[in-house]
């Protein structure tokens, strides 16, 4: 059988997996390689020459579509040129990437003292045919001459890995993570088995779990590699349900998790060992403090806070979370000694939990985002579990979220600790910080997670030790905070029916505080696109109104009215008109059917989204205003937008046509993760002279003209609109009437709207 057969054949038995792959592969390119060279020497002396095994496939783990990576060693034969090509040929001619040198013993190791990679290499090389003496001397010497540098070695690594980090992004938070090349990557394990063989640094706890999570990721390139037939380590949103379904995982959701999980362990050790490295390179000197007494069985000894030896470790459940906030709160790490007898000892705390647990978990989430590293360290030792059970249901679980930087677990740590910096804004930081740490805790759940969210905490907040009013709180903030981002960016916040909907859900000025704060720690948490300059305006708007109904005030006295006297002075005056200010568009013209979708369409084919937008109409005439964000920078000119615009109204530009041609030429822009079908949502409820149609579909160019096209031709007037952008999805909410019945409510007419947006939606 040829190589290439017996590489198809394995590929095709799905019964191996991973590093079961990996070796039967890397035995059957073993076999092959050494009858090549036994080939070549013909029955010839052996001594004096020698091909070994590098790198990865030194080290047995060899994919189908790892590069072969030899080196042949000689002691100075004549004919070792000879001998190469007759080995590199087949090897070619089999269309297998090979990575090959020739080299005598001295010529690889002064290489290798100038070129890390060679250097590590070098650390992993293994005797395939041939003089077994040569190889041994290369890996004696190579491991030799490692090991007698390792000041200059673990610098070095040290760099390459922050670079690197810097450089890749991390495997845990990324939707299309590099598998190998991340943060918390295979290569993070290389590295540390590199710093190992220059000097010992791991902890023997360490060993197994990171042995495990480094077999779960080596399983999904390998997995990887043969699904797709081409090398890579970047493991793309389309391949996943293939290799989620060949590992065994129930869908792509899970193995996200299990990537997500592993690449965390994998970074936390690496983490933690490259600190203790970079430290004991800086020398003793720079290590040795004086240790001194925290207080509360806590010490700090060389720079890092430590358990103290007669501290019953075992009989204060807030010990974990004090030393953890001791050591966010000076920015430092916690001992690692310390961390495993808190792993073998720690208690849970009791039910209900004592004050000084409680305060101690407050405390800790109050030192900012230096506690997030801590949080991970109580995680992957076991001891973060122990107060929160729950937490196991979101731990790593990923958002698959184009919107979304984190996974569940570490979304909420980052809200949490993000909204220390707000605690000054509220009248109960505690409250703030615990409810920021649980708002989205129900995602770990079936259903609607928000549901879900309010049912663990109305258990889980008397347990923490927390009254009946103050759980009351805690659960009306996992309740409503997706509350008022909604309302603001999906609603007509100068209808006064929406601010006395909202004052209603909100129930007390305490709550609207507390639900102030956390909108923006959660929002800020989440990522760029959710806290836009736009969106926080709009929030706080919302936030001072609602206040201001709370406080006893009439909804109808805080609203802005559209038009303003200026504006209806326009509207009087029954001129066109097209005028800017800043990010605005105001449109006067004559009231017609389709003259919002005119003005959309010009903005859309300047690459000009709009956010917001609000039309009203009077004694013939229409007044539209439309506030706009540049896709291609936050400057533009208006000059030929408005040429473009005064065109359009006079009948003198294909807009249509126009957003076809541009539509043929850009594309739907790219989506790394599902969008989902479109929807056509109604609110009936949200205002009182209005009927509110959202609309959720795939962003593309021109879908806001087509779906206002859609709503023109059922002869619906657009009184307000607001348009978000949420990663590749758009979210659009027009307020809408006929001029027939003002705000509609039949059925069938409903229907009829639906059916028009869906065919619109269709053609984009």
């Amino acid at each position: 059988m040829t190589i290439a057969a017996t590489r198809a054949q394995l590929a095709a038995d799905d019964t191996l997996v991973g590093r079961a792959l990996c070796a039967a592969w890397t035995a059957a390119v073993d076999r092959w390689l050494a009858g090549l060279v036994d080939d070549a020497l013909a029955g010839g002396d052996p001594r004096g020459v020698a091909l070994a095994a590098v790198g990865g496939y030194g080290r047995g783990e060899l994919s189908l579509q790892s590069d072969i990576d030899v080196v042949l060693l000689h002691a100075g034969r004549d004919d070792v040129g000879e001998l190469a090509d007759r080995i590199w040929y087949p090897v070619w001619d089999a269309r297998l990437k090979l990575g090959h040198a020739v080299r005598t013993v001295n010529e690889a190791l002064a290489l290798a003292a100038d070129d890390l990679d060679t250097a590590t290499s070098l650390l992993q090389v293994r005797h395939l045919a041939g003089d077994p003496a040569l190889t041994a001397e290369l890996a004696t010497k190579a491991e030799l001459r490692w090991r007698k540098r390792p000041r200059r070695a673990l610098a070095a690594l040290a760099a390459r890995v922050r670079e690197r980090h810097r450089r890749v992004g991390e495997v845990a938070f990324l939707l299309e993570p590099d598998l190998k090349e991340g943060r918390g990557g295979l290569r993070d394990v290389h590295a540390l088995d590199w710093a190992q063989a220059a000097r010992s640094i791991l902890w023997e706890t360490d060993e197994a779990a990171l042995r495990a999570a480094y077999d779960t990721l080596l399983a999904v390139r390998v997995e990887l590699h043969r699904q797709t037939g081409r090398p890579g380590d970047q493991l793309l949103l389309q391949e996943q349900d293939g290799v989620a379904g060949a590992l065994g995982y129930e869908d792509a959701d899970a193995l996200m998790r299990a990537v997500a999980a592993a690449a965390r362990t994998i970074a936390w050790t690496s983490d933690d060992a490259w600190s203790r490295i970079e430290s004991s390179i800086a020398g003793p000197f720079a290590r040795a403090r004086r240790s001194r007494d925290l207080g509360g069985g806590l010490r700090l000894r060389d720079g890092e806070v430590a358990i103290a030896d007669a501290a019953d470790v075992a009989g204060d459940p807030s010990l974990a979370l004090r030393a953890a906030a001791a050591a966010a709160a000076r920015g430092t790490r916690l001992e690692r000694r310390s961390l495993a007898r808190l792993a073998a000892e720690a208690p849970p705390p009791p039910e209900p939990w004592d004050a000084a647990t409680r305060e101690a978990l407050v405390e800790l989430l109050a030192a900012g985002p230096p506690a997030v590293p801590l949080l991970e360290a109580l995680d992957q030792q076991g001891v973060w579990e122990r107060y929160l059970p729950e937490w196991a249901s979101v731990r790593s679980r990923p958002q698959r979220n184009a919107v979304h930087r984190f996974t569940v677990d570490r979304h909420l740590w980052e809200a949490a600790t993000g909204a220390a910096a707000l605690a000054g804004r509220v009248a109960r930081p505690d409250l703030l910080l615990v409810g920021a740490l649980l708002h989205d805790i129900g995602k770990g759940q079936p259903g609607d997670h928000t549901e879900a969210g309010v049912e663990i905490v109305a258990r889980l907040a008397p347990r923490m030790g927390f009254d009946e009013r103050d759980s009351e709180v805690l659960v009306a903030l996992v309740r409503l905070h997706l509350l008022l981002p909604e309302v603001a960016t999906r609603r007509d916040i100068d209808d006064p029916a929406t601010i006395a909907g909202v004052a209603e859900a909100v129930g007390s000025r305490e709550v609207l505080e507390l639900l102030a704060a956390l909108t923006e720690a959660d929002a800020l948490a989440t990522g760029p696109a959710a806290w836009t300059e736009w969106r926080a305006g709009l929030v706080r708007a919302l936030v001072a109104r609602v206040d201001h109904v709370l406080g006893g005030g009439d909804p109808r006295a805080v609203a802005e009215p559209f038009p303003t006297p200026a504006q209806r002075a326009l509207l009087a005056a029954g001129r066109t008109s097209i005028t800017t200010e800043e990010d605005r568009l105001t449109v006067v013209a004559p009231d017609r059917p389709g003259l919002f979708s005119r003005v959309a369409g010009v903005l859309a084919l300047h690459g000009l989204d709009v956010v917001q937008a609000a039309a009203a109409s009077e004694g013939g005439w229409a007044i539209e205003e439309f506030r706009v964000q540049s896709s291609f920078g936050p400057t533009f000119s208006w000059d030929r937008v408005v040429a473009d615009v005064d065109r359009a109204l006079s009948g003198r530009l294909a807009v249509g046509a126009r957003l076809a041609e541009r539509a043929r030429t850009y594309g739907r822009r790219r989506s790394v993760v599902p969008v989902g079908d479109p929807e056509v949502l109604f609110d009936l409820e949200a205002s009182d002279d209005a009927t509110v149609v959202e609309v959720h579909a795939a962003d593309a160019v021109g879908l806001l003209y087509r779906v206002t096209s859609a709503l023109a031709d059922l002869d619906l007037d657009i009184v307000r609109a607001k348009v978000q952008t949420l990663g590749p999805r758009v979210v659009d909410a027009f307020s809408v009437r006929s001029p027939r019945v003002g705000k509609v409510t039949d059925p069938a007419v409903l229907a009829e709207i639906e059916r028009a947006l869906l065919h619109a939606l269709a053609e984009v």
